[in-house]
């Protein structure tokens, strides 16, 4: 398959989300030390944003440790490496801790780190711009009349 027979079709705001909440793995991107930054990272999706963790001596939890938080974006994705279809999703947002002891040990039960680490401090982003695309395989004309014909 090449790169011509791919159709690029862009998703709204709740298919991006839906799609965000169908997989547990992204990469969060930050500043650190005036550039950017980006880290793997396992996710949540729930209503009041995208939750993940990290250890207290991450970069990421200076920055987010603040009243005003840190604008990070978010990035996750589901494309086949083979045929190069799929989609992606980029929420940009403020990221800033969970101080409430509740909401911590809630998330703390429900989002186990993938990696040996004690990661103490839970992080939401609350998503303000929610962009996306899907990578679909493009129809030809001549595929779309024979499977028309394959219908009736």
């Amino acid at each position: 398959m090449t790169a011509g027979q791919r159709q690029l079709t862009e998703l709204d705001r709740g298919e991006a989300l839906r799609l965000l909440g169908s997989v547990s793995l992204g990469r969060v991107v930050f500043t650190q030390r005036a550039m950017p930054a980006v880290r793997p990272v396992n996710h949540i999706l729930d209503s009041t944003g995208i939750i993940i963790r990290s250890h207290s001596g991450a970069a990421i939890i200076s920055e987010a440790d603040t009243a005003r938080g840190a604008v990070v974006a978010y990035e996750a994705d589901n494309i086949n490496p083979n045929y190069l279809l799929g989609w992606s999703v980029v929420v940009t947002g403020i990221a800033r801790l969970v101080r409430d002891p509740g909401e911590l040990a809630r998330y703390r039960q429900v989002l186990v780190p993938w990696v040996d680490r004690d990661m103490d401090q839970v992080i939401r982003i609350q998503p303000e711009v929610v962009t996306g695309f899907r990578l679909d395989a493009q129809q030809t004309a001549a595929a779309g009349a024979i499977k028309g014909q394959a219908k009736g």
